[in-house]
């Protein structure tokens, strides 16, 4: 009795529902491209660290799941879905069965627009079979779908690197020139069947890399193969040859997009997901060899992983100076750095998932061919030193009620401890109420460590942070933050011990239909670096940034989707001049009824006093490319990409975008100088899919 009254309840909340909240399909699959402007930190690293989970978005984008079907740990993948929002779907699909329509995720609790907005693209809704089929070697090769593409940047200019020069000049310094060409191009091919098998090799060279010539005879310049398999019986996942894996909440080892401080509070400390295939181009975050998951009972799971792989570094007869994480090998100065080191590294974790609480506990050794020794300065006298590194973290996540007691304590080899906690309180509304503290000791190692913080390194920092996510009004949320931080040692470009600062963000959104949404952001920076003034005495003394961004997204009827952003910047050193950036961007996508083609075009004026003033926006460009430029001085930018299905087999992609500056002659510097004013890249795709 009780099921059918709960089916007769949802089947009349669903017409409520559609009647009052009717879904732009348009909207839904452009929309999700802005949850980079929403999560990116604006900092200089922000598309190193976007890149890897850019490409999985987009590739589940391509391949969405079925939400009726949907896993934790497949909910867990989307970067924008909160812990509790994830138990939320689960109890919902749990107490109501399977959604017939878009529309009934109005129906969960504590969803709001802009998350539909963003899952939408990645999901479809289907009834479950009845039977699962066992994955057999004649299922996996009549339904798999495999995938061929190819990406080449073609640039319309010349730099200094690859002008021609004399023989005598090049003799004398070998390194004046770049040794293959402009071009930057990749191979990728990939086979999956449904979400339990995954094979595939992905191949890149960079701009200015050689190609089956000098000295790379063997083609690309990087390779990456790669097999995963999930959910195979007792095997929760096993991958062989180039994979990832991250845990708890990257204090002992996270090779993965970590969630920063940013405007989309409900994802902070969203805990690390195991085992991951490596798909991309990022020639550093990865490891090679085998790892897996094998579920021991209905709550414990534990994973082992080994690695043996060259890595790229300054080495000299005894040590390890640096290690080197670009992955370009253009010069002979950088061939000399590749592959020069060898690291092995071996792992475990013990996870248990319950009810009410989450345990794990993970252990990481990785060992060097040679000791690992940078010369010493006054930044980095703590920076890791030795040959062999061992980190043991335990992270715990407890649940009551509308409260998330979680964090993570870790400690290395010499007994140096690093922990973060928080504490969540998630009332109903989607309101999302945080405080965190972080402690991580300057004398910490840990070499694949990446967590919550200030600075780059889970090392010589310590923070409290408290954030608010609530709404103001019916279709106002305001998102603020502040987050106190203190660096006991000295740091790069900060020659005081013991200096500390501030970062503040507070937000107001504004969306009333799926057809109009705005917000304003306002963040505050201020930490100490190292300032010479004119009388040629340095000084440590506050380094003040001020930024601020309105943004319209706006659809018109006829598919027409629009977008604008203005964006203001202040940078100034304590009672010194300003540095002052302006940016008015305008942007369009349209996607033609007629014929199978996707138009988008942007434009930008950008005016800023110098480097120090730069503004940064995202561009939308072809798939598994992440683009957030960055514009400084005088000038304008313009960028057109066209997407054309020619059938269900073959997908055409272009990307042409120009940069013109009004007060340079020279673009960059040293082998990347451009001679001219304009700068211009054509970007191709195609893909083949069957």
């Amino acid at each position: 009795m009780n099921d059918k009254m709960n089916r007769l309840l949802k089947v009349m909340l669903i017409i409520c529902v559609t009647i009052l909240f009717p879904v732009n399909n348009l909207c839904a699959q452009e929309v999700w491209e802005e949850l980079a402007e929403q999560l990116i930190d604006e900092d200089e690293n922000d598309s190193f660290q976007w890149e890897n989970n850019f490409e999985e978005l987009s590739e589940l984008r391509e391949n969405p799941i079925n939400i009726n079907t949907a896993t934790k740990e497949q909910l867990e993948r989307f970067p924008f879905l909160s812990d509790q929002l994830v138990e939320n779907i689960l109890y919902y699909l749990y107490k109501y069965g399977p959604m017939l329509s878009r529309n009934e995720l109005w129906m969960i609790e504590d969803i709001d627009r802009q998350t539909i907005q963003y899952l939408l693209p990645f999901i479809y809704f289907k009834t479950p079979d009845k039977e699962e089929y066992k994955p057999t070697l004649k299922r996996i090769l009549k339904y798999g779908k495999q995938e061929l593409s190819t990406r080449v940047d073609i640039p319309f200019y010349t730099k200094a690197g690859y002008k021609e020069y004399l023989a005598e000049t090049l003799k004398k310094n070998p390194n004046k020139k770049y040794l293959g060409y402009g071009y930057y191009h990749n191979l990728r091919y990939s086979f999956h069947y449904r979400d339990r098998i995954y094979a595939g090799i992905t191949m890149e060279k960079d701009a200015g890399e050689p190609f089956f010539a000098g000295r790379n005879k063997k083609g690309y310049d990087f390779y990456s193969p790669y097999l995963f398999i999930r959910n195979i019986g007792k095997i929760k996942a096993l991958a062989i040859g180039n994979y990832r894996v991250s845990y708890g909440y990257g204090l002992v080892i996270n090779t993965d997009f970590g969630m920063g401080k940013t405007a989309t509070l409900s994802t902070l400390g969203n805990k690390n997901r195991g085992i991951r295939k490596h798909s991309s181009t990022d020639e550093y975050n990865y490891f090679q060899g085998m790892a897996g998951s094998y579920k021991l009972s209905k709550r414990w799971t534990i994973d082992a992983f080994c690695s043996y792989r060259k890595m790229d570094g300054i080495v000299d007869s005894r040590f390890i100076r640096s290690l080197k994480k670009d992955g370009y090998h253009r010069l002979f100065r950088e061939f000399e750095k590749k592959n020069a080191l060898d690291n092995q590294l071996i792992g475990s974790d013990l996870n248990y998932n319950g009810k009410f609480c989450e345990l794990g506990l993970t252990a990481v050794y990785n060992v060097f061919n040679k000791p690992l020794n940078p010369e010493k300065k006054y930044y980095n006298i703590y920076y890791p030193r030795g040959k062999d590194f061992y980190n043991v973290g335990g992270d715990y996540k407890f649940f009551w009620k509308r409260f998330s007691l979680l964090g993570e304590t870790a400690i290395d080899k010499c007994g140096a401890v690093a922990t973060m906690n928080m504490l969540r309180y998630s009332p109903k509304g989607g309101t999302q109420l945080i405080v965190m503290n972080r402690y991580y000791d300057a004398k910490y190692q840990a070499i694949y460590a990446r967590s919550v913080g200030e600075g780059s390194a889970v090392q010589n920092e310590s923070g409290f942070y408290i954030g608010l996510e609530t709404k103001l009004l019916r279709y106002i949320k305001m998102t603020c933050y502040g987050d106190f931080f203190y660096f006991p040692w000295k740091k790069y470009l900060v020659s005081e011990a013991a200096t500390t600062g501030f970062d503040g963000l507070v937000q107001l959104s504004y969306s009333p239909t799926y057809e109009l949404g705005m917000f304003i952001r306002y963040r505050y920076k201020n930490k100490k670096k190292d300032f010479t003034g004119e009388d040629k005495l340095k000084q440590t003394i506050p380094y003040i940034q001020q930024k601020c961004r309105y943004q319209l997204n706006y659809t018109l009827k006829d598919g027409l989707l629009l977008k604008t952003i203005l964006d203001y910047a202040r940078v100034n050193y304590e009672h010194q001049p300003a540095s002052n950036g302006f940016l008015v961007s305008q942007s369009a996508t349209y996607k033609f009824d007629f014929i199978p083609v996707q138009i988008d075009v942007s434009g930008a004026w950008f005016n800023t006093d110098d480097y120090n003033s730069r503004l940064t926006i995202y561009e939308k460009n072809v798939l598994y490319a992440f683009s957030i430029p960055s514009f400084y001085y005088k000038g304008t930018r313009l960028a057109i990409n066209a997407r054309y299905e020619l059938n269900k087999h073959i997908i055409l992609q272009a990307k042409y975008g120009t940069t013109h500056y009004r007060n340079r002659d020279k673009i960059s510097s040293a082998l990347e100088e451009i001679n001219g004013s304009t700068k211009s890249d054509l970007y191709l795709q195609l893909r083949l899919k069957f």
